[in-house]
């Protein structure tokens, strides 16, 4: 008999940026890389097309999370005046139970190029989240 192998789940995640305290995002896009493809037409030759591989483009990662302090505001605000940190970090993914990681993904020099503050509603009841965009230099599936 064939065994039956489920899909990981996509709410048990947590992230790690150096410096900064683990876990506590609720949401992580931006896992994604293109690859360009250059194309090169050779004089007298109509039946196709060359294709070659070109460079190979990774997303910027966005996360979002309940407002919890000012780390990641004040990370944001030292780049605008100037003051780069560069932050390494990885993205973890658990199985079920939530104690094996099934997938993660390293990333490396990230900076935060930008920072959303929360929605701010009288009329809601909902939680104050904010969102930060991240550049970087590498992603990296390591699991």
């Amino acid at each position: 008999m064939v065994q039956r192998i489920d899909p990981h789940p996509a709410f048990r995640f947590e992230i790690q940026v150096d410096g900064f305290a683990s876990g506590g995002f609720s949401e992580c896009s931006g896992l994604a890389s293109e690859t360009e493809v250059v194309e090169y037409r050779e004089g007298g030759l109509n039946e196709h097309v060359h294709k070659f591989v070109g460079s190979t483009r990774q997303s910027n990662l966005v996360l979002r999370r309940g407002v919890v302090g000012r780390e990641l505001y004040d990370w944001h605000a030292e780049l605008a005046t100037g003051r780069v940190t560069p932050r390494d970090g990885v993205i973890r993914v658990y199985d079920a139970s939530g104690k094996q990681v099934v997938m993660e993904w390293a990333f490396r020099a990230a900076l935060p190029v930008k920072w959303l503050g929360p929605n701010l509603n009288a009329l809601e009841s909902r939680l104050a989240v904010e969102m930060l965009e991240l550049a970087h230099e590498g992603l990296v599936r390591t699991i």
